[in-house]
C-alpha cells in the first residue's frame, strides 16, 4: 500500500470501525485482554443507535430504551463483571411491556413473575395454555444450549466440533423446531386463527426479530418471548441509554484502549485477501489519513460491510448478501411532555395496535417508551414519550415531499397517542421526529435500517452471519450477526467476536 504525504498513517493491533454498544463492548473486552485497540466512530459522540440527544431539559433516547441481561449471570452482568465496571443504574420492568390490542383498554401485560405471566397468558388467550407450555419448553432447552456459550455459525471441521461439545441430550429435543416458524407451532396447538394470540406474537416478535411470527424462528422466538420472565428480565436505565455507552467508554479506557470520534471510516484496506487497515476521512480536521492494523473488527450491518470492502468479498459472498431481505428503518417521535398526561401506574413501555388487519408497522403500530419519575430523563413535573414505528426505509428516500411525509407520520402519531395519554396536545413542550433518513445520517446504517437480519429460520443460529467474514483478518460484530438485534444480542455478538479473534491468534 502506499501512502501519500497529504495523509498521515497509524498503526495498530486492532481497529474497531464503529463505537455502537457492539463495536463498544468488543473493543472494551479486547482491551482488558491485553490488545491495543482503536475505536473509530464516525458520529461526534459513541452510542450508535444507543445514544441520547437533549432538548429543553429532556433527555431522549435515540433507538433502544430498554436492556436485557443484566440480571446476575446475564450477557451485560458477565461482560462488565470481566471489565471490572459497575453496571450502570436500572430499574427492573415490570410488566416488561403492557400490549393493547385493537379496541382493547384491558392491556397484555408481560409480568416478570413466571406465575403471575402464566395467568395473564391463559386469562388472555384461553385454550392456549399447551402452546405456551411448549415455548416455554423450546426457551429453558435453547437457554440451557446458549448458557454454553457456542459460537455460531460454525465456521470450518474445527467450528462444528467445537460445537458438537456444547450440545447435550436434551437439546436434539429442539432438532424438530430448527426448521420450523413461531406460526407453525401455532398450527400444531390449532390455534392459527386465534387472532388475538396471532397478533400479540406478531407486536412482540418484531420488536426482537423484525419479522413476525409466520417468519420468526420458533427456536429464536421462543427465547425471545421468554427473556421477559424471571430469572431474566427487561430493564429501564437510570438517566438515559447513555449510561450503557458512557461505563463502556470508561472500561475501554480503564484498561488502555482508545476512541476517536468524527471519524468516518471509508474504506477497509486489503492485501492478498486480508485486510490490513482502513482508511479514514476526519470530520473536524477534514482531512484523510489511514490506519494500519493486524485486525479490523467492523461494527456494522452486513450491507454496509459490503460498501467497506468492495470487490475484497468475494463474489460467492457478495451474492448471499446482496440476496438478503432488507432490514426496516425506524419513524419514531420525541415528546417531551407536562406529567399530567401519564396515566397512574403507567409502565415504561407499552405497545399499541390499532387495526388488526394492518401491518405491524407505519404507525399502526406504536411501540412507546415512558420516563419514570426520577429517571433523569425529565425535569421535575415533566416527562418525555417516545414512540417508534417500524417502516420501510426506502419510500422515505424517493418522496417528492419529505418534510410533509414527516409532518404526516408525526399528525398521525401524536393523534394515537392522545387516545391513551389524556390532553397530549394541550400539554406537549417538545415535538421532534426521526425518520430512516435521520438514522442514516447519524448512524451511518445504510438507508436508515434498523435492526438486523430478521431471523428466519434460514437466517438464524447455524445459518446467521457469521463474526468471521470471507477477508482474512476481516471481523464483523452487532445486529447483523448472531443472535440478532438488542443490546444484549450485539453484546453476545461481540464475546463471540473476541473468541474468534483470539482462536484465529493460536
Amino acid at each position: 500500500m502506499s501512502t501519500h504525504s497529504r495523509k498521515s498513517v497509524l498503526d495498530c493491533q486492532v481497529v474497531v470501525v464503529g463505537a455502537g454498544i457492539g463495536g463498544l463492548t468488543t473493543a472494551a473486552l479486547l482491551a482488558a485482554r491485553g490488545f491495543d485497540v482503536l475505536v473509530l466512530e464516525q458520529a461526534f459522540v459513541p452510542g450508535g443507535c444507543a445514544s441520547t440527544f437533549r432538548r429543553r431539559g429532556f433527555t431522549f433516547d435515540v433507538g433502544a430504551t430498554q436492556v436485557a441481561g443484566f440480571e446476575p449471570g446475564g450477557v451485560h452482568e458477565r461482560i462488565f463483571r470481566e471489565l471490572g465496571v459497575e453496571l450502570p443504574p436500572f430499574r427492573v420492568c415490570n410488566p416488561g411491556c403492557a400490549v393493547f390490542l385493537p379496541g382493547e383498554s384491558d392491556p397484555v401485560s408481560v409480568w416478570r413473575d413466571p406465575k403471575r405471566w402464566h395467568l395473564e397468558r391463559l386469562r388472555q388467550f384461553p385454550n392456549s395454555g399447551r402452546f405456551w407450555d411448549k415455548l416455554d419448553q423450546l426457551f429453558a432447552l435453547s437457554w440451557d444450549f446458549n448458557r454454553r456459550d457456542p459460537i455460531l455459525p460454525p465456521v470450518g471441521i474445527g467450528g462444528y466440533l467445537a460445537l458438537a461439545a456444547k450440545l447435550r441430550p436434551q437439546t436434539l429435543l429442539t432438532l424438530p423446531y430448527a426448521f420450523r416458524t413461531v406460526a407453525d407451532v401455532l398450527r400444531d396447538y390449532g390455534l392459527e386463527r386465534d387472532r388475538r394470540l396471532s397478533r400479540f406474537l406478531d407486536m412482540q416478535l418484531k420488536l426482537y426479530s423484525t419479522t413476525e411470527a409466520d417468519q420468526t424462528a420458533a427456536l429464536y422466538g421462543a427465547v425471545s418471548l421468554g427473556l421477559s420472565s424471571e430469572p431474566q428480565g427487561l430493564f429501564h436505565l437510570e438517566g438515559s441509554m447513555q449510561a450503557l455507552t458512557n461505563r463502556l467508554v470508561e472500561a475501554l479506557k480503564q484498561h488502555n484502549g482508545r476512541l476517536l470520534t468524527a471519524q468516518h471510516v471509508r474504506t477497509v484496506l486489503s492485501e492478498r485477501g486480508k485486510a490490513v487497515g482502513v482508511s479514514v476521512w476526519d470530520r473536524r480536521r477534514e482531512r484523510e489519513w489511514e490506519i494500519r492494523a493486524d485486525h479490523v473488527v467492523a461494527n456494522v450491518t452486513i450491507w454496509d460491510l459490503l460498501k467497506l470492502c468492495g470487490n475484497a468479498i468475494p463474489a460467492q459472498q457478495r451474492r448471499r448478501i446482496e440476496k438478503l431481505p432488507e432490514a426496516p428503518g425506524a419513524f419514531v417521535v420525541y415528546l417531551g411532555v407536562d406529567e399530567k398526561v401519564i396515566p397512574p401506574d403507567c409502565p415504561p413501555h407499552l405497545q399499541f395496535l390499532y387495526d388488526y388487519d394492518g401491518p405491524i408497522a407505519e404507525n399502526n403500530s406504536l411501540f412507546v417508551s415512558v420516563s419514570q419519575p426520577g429517571d433523569g430523563r425529565a425535569p421535575a413535573g415533566r416527562a418525555t414519550v417516545i414512540a417508534s414505528s417500524f417502516t420501510q426505509a426506502r419510500p422515505w428516500w424517493q418522496t417528492d415531499d419529505y418534510e410533509a411525509m414527516k409532518a404526516s407520520y408525526t399528525h398521525t402519531a401524536i393523534e394515537r397517542l392522545s387516545e391513551y395519554f389524556p390532553d397530549l396536545r394541550a400539554n406537549l413542550l417538545h415535538v421532534e421526529a426521526a425518520t430512516p433518513r435521520t438514522f442514516q445520517r447519524f448512524s451511518a446504517r445504510t438507508q436508515g435500517f434498523v435492526g438486523g437480519i430478521g431471523q428466519r429460520p434460514r437466517h438464524f443460529g447455524p445459518f446467521s452471519i457469521s463474526n468471521r467474514t470471507p477477508v482474512e483478518h476481516l471481523w464483523l460484530v452487532g445486529d447483523s450477526t448472531y443472535p440478532g438485534e438488542g443490546t444484549a444480542g450485539v453484546s453476545y455478538s461481540a464475546l463471540n467476536c473476541v473468541r474468534l479473534l483470539e482462536q484465529s491468534l493460536h
